[in-house]
């Protein structure tokens, strides 16, 4: 009977092998990392509903309910809050024969029918699809037990102001809280932000990553409905 040699390649092959097989034996999947969370306040509104968006950026391609909807998962999000499907603010809206939120008086009586504290107007402002991707956009809440009706700040003065500091200056008589700004994603600090709420949104075995925002206009007008929510709810803790 003849014996079996082993070559030194073929010992060479099977340590090679015999390390692939360790190395995936010990090597960690990839980890989502921790999403930043939002929480209410005490005494912020417990029950929102929210509008269909009104477009004032003059592209017609944007979906009002979409945006709406997309809006209402980021306040979903949002611990301490209860919100109410967009189809039930779109049904009311029908049998008002109203078409959009203009003024305060109609919030709410909005606010009235649907049994909630705070209704939600969004606008976008400005909106471009294309790498790097850019939306500008307002949020308006307006609360149920507030003053006397007015009419709501025109969004297109909110979009005028593209910082912080000048959104602060705006009248502080309205019945309402607003905030608005532009997400330029060709800017550092929108950019420094967008990764900071894609971490544990954004899936890690993902062929695009973080790329997969700036691709899904979706996903994008999701993160700026986040910072502006974040926005409101600080000047709600504020106040």
């Amino acid at each position: 009977m003849a014996l079996r040699t082993t070559t030194p390649s073929t010992l060479v092959l099977r340590s090679a092998v015999l390390l692939a097989i360790i190395a995936c034996g010990c090597s960690k999947p990839p980890q989502y990392g921790r999403q930043n969370m939002l929480f209410a306040s005490q005494g912020t509104p417990r029950t929102w509903a929210i509008a269909p968006a009104i477009n004032l950026s003059g592209q017609p391609g944007i979906d009002p309910l979409i945006q709406a909807d997309v809006l209402y998962q980021k306040l979903q999000e949002v611990r301490g809050i209860t919100v109410v499907p967009v189809n039930r603010v779109v049904e009311l809206m029908v049998a008002l024969s109203v078409r959009e939120i203009t003024s305060s008086e109609q919030a709410r009586v909005m606010c009235e029918q649907l049994g909630v504290d705070a209704l939600v107007v969004p606008t976008i402002t400005v909106y471009s699809p294309y790498d790097p991707p850019r939306i500008g956009a307002s949020l308006q809440v307006f609360l149920r037990n507030s003053g006397p009706g007015k009419q709501l700040l025109d969004p297109r003065e909110m979009a005028r102001q593209s910082t912080p500091d000048d959104i602060e200056a705006l009248p502080l008589e309205a019945d309402f809280i607003q905030a608005a700004d532009i997400f330029d994603s060709a800017n550092g600090s929108t950019r420094d932000a967008l990764m900071l709420y894609a971490a544990g949104r954004t899936d890690p075995l993902g062929p695009l990553g973080e790329r997969e925002y700036y691709m899904n206009m979706n996903r994008y007008s999701g993160f700026v409905w986040h910072e502006l929510v974040e926005r409101v709810l600080r000047k709600m803790s504020a106040e």
